[in-house]
């Protein structure tokens, strides 16, 4: 597990995220990825007011346009597929207790 490749002890995962989740700022995550969080959710909450100076923090921690880029990437690609805009055929999975392909909220990813 990559975070227990990361830490001297061991970790719990899901403790680790839902800490996360809890309060990012009380959370294990080093600064660096703090940073990267408190932008996404900018960016997923107040995009049109961002600007080259909101990017600054994120530039002061380490982070490049590269990575900038694909954080912002990865959180329009959840918000374009939770809103509902992936095509029906896409969202067809395979469910655990049954096997059967369903589509819609029930269905859960093998």
């Amino acid at each position: 597990m990559l975070l227990e490749k990361e830490s001297a002890t061991p970790v719990n995962g899901e403790e680790f995220v839902a800490g996360v989740i809890r309060d990012l700022e009380t959370s294990g995550l080093s600064e660096k990825e703090k940073a990267l969080l408190r932008f996404v959710d900018r960016v997923n909450h107040d995009s049109p007011t961002i600007t080259a100076e909101t990017m600054q923090p994120l530039y002061a921690v380490g982070w490049d346009d590269a990575a900038i880029y694909y954080a912002i990437t990865v959180c329009a690609l959840f918000n374009f597929t939770i809103a509902g805009w992936m095509p029906r055929a896409c969202t067809r999975f395979r469910t655990r207790r049954t096997g059967r392909v369903e589509s819609g909220r029930q269905a859960r990813v093998m």
